[in-house]
C-alpha cells in the first residue's frame, strides 16, 4: 500500500512539475504560456565511460609528449658532454703531442727526466678536462617530471587528486 511517507510517491512527487496546469495560458485567453522546462537529461554510463576514456588518452598522449621533451633535453646535454669530452681528448692529444716533443727537447735536466716532467704536467690537464666532462654528464636527469606525473595517475583516477599535493 502506497501513502505520503512512502518514498515512491515522494519520488513521483518530486518529478511533477511545477506551476500553471496544463492549457491554462495567461489570463488573455490566448493558451500561450510559459513552456514547461524540460528536465536536464543525466548522461548514460556508456557517455560517462567514454568521457573517461577519452580523458585517460589524452593523459596518456600529454605523458608521452612530456617524457619526450624531456628525453630531447636530457640527449641535448649528453651529446653536448660527450662532445665536450671528445673534443676535449683530441685537443688534449694534439696539444700533448707538440708541446710535449718542444718541452722535452727544451728542459736542461736531462731528456729523460724532461720527459717524465712532460708527461706528469699534461696527466694533470687530462685529469682536469676529464672531471669537467664526467660533471656534465652527470647533470643528465633523464625524464624527473614525467616520473612525477605518472606517479600522479593513480590518485586521479581513484578520485584522490588533493592527495598529490602533500
Amino acid at each position: 500500500m502506497t501513502g505520503p511517507g512512502d518514498p515512491t510517491v515522494a519520488a513521483d512527487q518530486r518529478a511533477v512539475p511545477r506551476g500553471p496546469a496544463p492549457g491554462a495560458g495567461p489570463p488573455d485567453g490566448t493558451g500561450a504560456g510559459p513552456a514547461p522546462r524540460p528536465e536536464p537529461e543525466r548522461p548514460s554510463l556508456g557517455d560517462l565511460i567514454g568521457s573517461v576514456t577519452q580523458d585517460l588518452s589524452r593523459l596518456v598522449r600529454q605523458e608521452v609528449e612530456l617524457a619526450k621533451a624531456e628525453l630531447g633535453q636530457s640527449a641535448r646535454r649528453a651529446g653536448r658532454g660527450s662532445g665536450l669530452l671528445a673534443g676535449a681528448g683530441v685537443a688534449g692529444h694534439f696539444v700533448l703531442l707538440f708541446l710535449s716533443v718542444a718541452l722535452w727537447w727544451g728542459l736542461p735536466i736531462g731528456k729523460a727526466w724532461s720527459a717524465v716532467v712532460v708527461a706528469a704536467v699534461w696527466g694533470v690537464v687530462g685529469a682536469v678536462l676529464a672531471l669537467r666532462g664526467r660533471a656534465e654528464l652527470r647533470r643528465v636527469q633523464g625524464t624527473p617530471r614525467t616520473a612525477e606525473t605518472v606517479r600522479k595517475i593513480p590518485n586521479a583516477l581513484k578520485g584522490e587528486e588533493e592527495a598529490n599535493h602533500e
